[in-house]
């Protein structure tokens, strides 16, 4: 790692760049649970992460998706409820609402899914997600309802996130 470290900064040097001591952090990729460490390399401190986001994805030593996948989550709530007064407002109809779901939320919500693995506690928190964002629905007497699992499911047609995600892995 200090070679390669070395190479990176002889190599920057030659560009013009230097490398920013606070700002370099390493990342070992292993299932086993280690301590983290500083390395010293030419008298500056590199700090040792356990995961790191790159491009708005978060990327682990690990190698598992759970986090990221959580993180993807909390975006898409985030964006669900920016977008709260559209999806609870009489004025704007249900067919508009699945609209900016599938076309906004949803897409912040699974950015990246074509490398996720998805098992049952994946599938499951995803599902959790998409029926608290479009389950509850307004009948004619004012009276507000969450719709069983099949009529969700026909209301979208069945073109629900899971089957979004396997989509996507296949393309």
């Amino acid at each position: 790692m200090i070679d390669t470290f070395k190479k990176l900064k002889n190599i920057s040097l030659q560009f013009g760049l230097m490398v920013s001591e606070n700002r370099t952090k390493y990342m070992k990729c292993t299932r086993k649970e280690t301590q983290l460490n500083k390395q010293i390399v030419d008298n500056k401190h590199i700090d040792q992460v356990r995961s790191i986001s790159y491009i708005g994805a978060i990327v682990n030593g690990n190698s598992t998706v759970e986090e990221e996948i959580r993180a993807r989550i909390a975006k898409g709530n985030n964006a669900f409820y920016a977008n709260k007064a559209l999806f609870k407002s009489n004025l704007v109809s249900r067919k508009s609402k699945l609209k900016l779901y599938w076309s906004v939320i949803r897409l912040v919500a699974v950015y990246g899914c074509e490398t996720w693995v998805l098992k049952g506690s994946t599938i499951q928190k995803l599902s959790v997600f998409e029926r608290k964002t479009l389950g509850p629905t307004e009948e004619a007497n004012g009276i507000w309802r969450i719709e069983t699992n099949k009529e969700l499911d026909e209301s979208i047609k069945h073109r629900n996130i899971i089957n979004y995600v396997k989509a996507q892995r296949l393309s």
